[in-house]
């Protein structure tokens, strides 16, 4: 009887294992695109439902579903924009549910699955090889497709790595102040999830303006944020090669390159706007001027912590900031924006332009065309997104237009800073931002993973015509 029950068990796993796989296949697709969308949006609407429960918010006013949902979708897609306060509106367990909701967006779900299935016991096969391997954008030189195994364990624990140094940094200074232990390790360890994948949430209810001068706290959360902001690839390039830079590749010179470039100009450009601005740094020492104006230069390229009210800032600065959340950081990183790579690529493709050059050169390495072209649609999407999303938020609230555009360029650009819109908006406001902000998170790769998906080989060619130009 027992031989006769265990075949009459395996009979009906086997006939539904493969409808279930067509199913799956038909909704959520076969591409790590559509994949990861899929899975994005499951896991915003499990941390959104988590947060609805009445263990995840402290006494009070319960969440509105469009603050849950606003929340988790700034929390998965590492954004940091807040309509409640994370300390006084969420319990233990909500900001929990935030941190893991930040963790899993920061190193993104393919990653997250895999290692899920991993963990399970089982093997990764072809297919997800592949999907793993586009997710954390592994180039033949990082990693063959055999070594992704290998691969993903080294991502997970150079985060957790890097995570727990700054953790160990923090959790002391916090006890100095007169935290009790627990507290001290949590709110270390919440600040260096937070800022090691860019997502700019604090766990304290004014933020980081009380530890304004305080060296100690701010230089790891800076070092969290550009290590953060310089993306996967990078980090495992720099673990294979180390410093050598002749070994490096193409990707890994821009993106350091470019984040440094953008870290010292923005400094520059930031404090000198902001130098004799009495309601930020005007009033502050030489060296607290400079702490700061490094700290604005690194949050505001997708960190999205602050030392001041941005509703404070100069014009220029308001316009120096803007610029710097919509280029962001590097690609396949935690950080948001249209990435460091795809900026550098116009660039230099002007200069080629200007000079006459016939190919977009960069440290002796040639561009494809292709990819010129992914970073002007890259770009171009982007733009139109956030006019499309400031003309919608125009028509809800009654703030003024700079207002608006900084709010919405944060939301596209994962940034997180605010000034003061999102806690004000009704809830259909609030999901205008939750879409851009989830279209920041998975658009730029998406879309360049898209039209790269879409490209076919001709067998004719079109007589060629030049339009004018300019």
């Amino acid at each position: 009887m027992r031989a006769q029950d265990a075949v009459a068990e395996q009979v009906p796993r086997r006939v539904r294992a493969p409808w279930f796989r067509g199913v799956a296949t038909r909704l959520f697709g076969t591409s790590p695109a559509r994949i990861s969308i899929t899975l994005f949006l499951l896991v915003i609407i499990v941390c959104s439902m988590l947060l609805m429960l009445p263990i995840s918010h402290r006494g009070g006013t319960a969440p509105s579903v469009a603050e849950a949902f606003f929340t988790s979708t700034s929390a998965v897609t590492v954004t940091g924009l807040t309509a409640v306060s994370t300390a006084s509106q969420w319990s233990l367990f909500g900001q929990f549910v935030i941190l893991l909701g930040i963790q899993i967006g920061g190193l993104g779900t393919l990653t997250m699955t895999s290692l899920l299935a991993m963990a399970l016991g089982r093997k990764l096969g072809l297919r997800s090889k592949l999907f793993a391997q586009e997710g954390l954008s592994i180039t033949p030189k990082l990693g063959k497709l055999g070594e992704v195994k290998s691969l993903l364990l080294v991502v997970v624990l150079t985060s957790a790595g890097i995570e727990g140094a700054i953790a160990l940094v923090l959790a002391p200074r916090f006890m100095l102040l007169g935290e009790d232990l627990p507290t001290a390790v949590w709110h270390g360890v919440f600040y260096a999830i937070s800022s090691f994948n860019n997502a700019g949430f604090t766990p304290h209810s004014d933020g980081l303006v009380p530890y304004g001068n305080d060296w100690w706290i701010l230089l790891p959360l800076c070092a969290g944020v550009w290590i953060g902001s310089l993306g996967f690839p990078v980090i495992l390039a720099l673990r294979l090669v180390g410093f050598r830079l002749r070994s490096w590749n193409l990707h890994t010179r821009i993106t350091v390159l470019g984040s440094a470039i953008l870290v010292v100009v923005g400094t520059v450009l930031w404090g000198a706007a902001e130098w004799g601005n009495r309601d930020t740094i005007g009033g502050e020492t030489l060296m607290e001027k400079v702490l700061h104006a490094v700290f604005a230069s690194v949050m505001t390229r997708s960190g999205g912590f602050n030392l001041v009210e941005m509703t404070d800032l100069n014009p220029i600065s308001v316009l120096i900031t803007n610029m710097l959340m919509f280029v962001g950081g590097g690609s396949a990183s935690t950080a948001g924006g249209v990435k460091i790579t795809t900026m550098a690529v116009i660039f230099l493709a002007i200069i080629a332009e200007a000079r006459g050059d016939q190919h977009v050169i960069a440290f002796n390495r040639t561009i494809p065309d292709g990819v010129l072209r992914i970073a002007i649609s890259v770009v171009m999407l982007s733009a139109t997104c956030v006019v499309v999303g400031t003309a919608a938020l125009m028509v809800i609230s009654d703030r003024p237009f700079d207002q608006i555009l900084f709010e919405v360029i944060s939301a596209y650009a994962t940034c997180g800073l605010s000034m003061g819109i999102s806690a004000e908006l009704p809830p259909s406001g609030l999901y205008i931002l939750s879409v851009l902000m989830f279209i920041g998170r998975l658009g730029t790769v998406t879309v360049a993973t898209g039209l790269a998906l879409r490209s076919r080989s001709r067998l004719y060619k079109y007589p060629e015509e030049r339009p004018l130009i300019g």
